[in-house]
């Protein structure tokens, strides 16, 4: 197997800050966006090469605000002694082909995409160099992607672009189109406990059993090493759903706007320091200890801390 040495942070989201945002009601809170707590984005810093002398790129392109969401990524890595965070509005796949921007992602340590309208994503970026530097970078190097809420959705080969979650079970209600495509065998939904999106995430596994469904809550990440190994992180929770061993479905035989039915799915709850090897189809439970107030790490490394 074709092993990636980069590594890839895919994360819940808090507020969806693109096609269905409310900037009146967001605007002027500092803190609105929950995943810039300490633990995910001081995680990113510590998985990378450079640690806080990292150059990071934060790419805005799914976000309809992305100067208001550039400058929140800006202060919360500031806060975290990382200085040299840089900000990418590519608004077109004209801007995609920019000299200036293949240069300053092929000299970055991180690429960060926001939250917003997946789509945007794949169809400003899809086919493009600036996406082929991306995927050779995190083939080669070690070189960190993250993705929070769309940019998260849209990491993974397969995505969900569209479906209301109240009537995701109903067949044609859920769509899948191609991502970006950093890891495969996967498809990714998120804001997952927060919106109800149990149902979208059972249908598009219902309609593809080879490919691991992962539901991202808010606050909630995903570091995957290898290409295979996903280790949870942040205080959200994480749902798996594996549709290997489905024994029947009526997805292929139902009309358009019925009901599906499905038996025999499996489901996994992940939450953090938490693992899953995508190759093993096995997860490892870790014990946790809190060491301080809001502050967690696993049973393993406080006994190394102790000693």
């Amino acid at each position: 197997m074709d092993v990636p040495r980069g590594k890839l942070v895919i994360i819940g989201g808090a507020v969806d800050m693109g096609s269905n945002v409310s900037v009146l009601e967001h605007i002027m809170q500092p803190n609105y966006i929950k995943f810039f707590e300490k633990g995910i984005l001081k995680r990113i810093i510590n998985e990378s090469d450079k640690h806080e002398a990292s150059v990071i790129e934060v790419i805005t392109t799914a976000s309809q605000i992305p100067e208001l969401v550039g400058n929140e990524y800006i202060k919360a890595f500031n806060q975290l002694n990382v200085t040299h965070v840089n900000v990418l509005h590519i608004k077109s796949r004209e801007d995609a082909a920019n000299p200036e921007y293949l240069e300053r992602i092929s000299k970055a340590d991180v690429v960060m995409f926001s939250g917003g309208d997946q789509l945007r994503l794949t169809a400003i970026f899809g086919g493009t160099q600036f996406l082929q530097i991306l995927k050779q970078r995190y083939h080669d190097e070690n070189f960190l992607i993250a993705g929070t809420s769309a940019g998260a959705a849209a990491a993974s080969t397969h995505m969900i672009y569209r479906g209301q979650s109240n009537e995701a079970l109903i067949k044609g209600e859920v769509q899948i189109t191609a991502g970006l495509g950093f890891i495969d065998s996967v498809i990714v939904d998120t804001h997952f406990v927060q919106r109800g999106r149990i149902g979208r995430l059972l249908y598009a596994v219902a309609t593809n059993p080879g490919i691991l469904g992962i539901g991202l809550g808010e606050d909630a990440g995903l570091l995957i090493t290898e290409g295979s190994m996903m280790e949870a992180i942040g205080s959200g929770l994480i749902m798996l759903v594996d549709g290997k061993n489905i024994v029947e479905t009526n997805v292929y035989d139902v009309e358009i706007g019925s009901p599906v039915s499905i038996e025999n799915l499996k489901v996994h709850v992940m939450s953090i320091f938490d693992k899953y090897d995508l190759l093993q189809h096995r997860m490892i439970i870790k014990k946790v200890v809190k060491v301080e107030e809001g502050v967690y790490v696993s049973a393993q490394d406080n006994n190394d801390l102790l000693q």
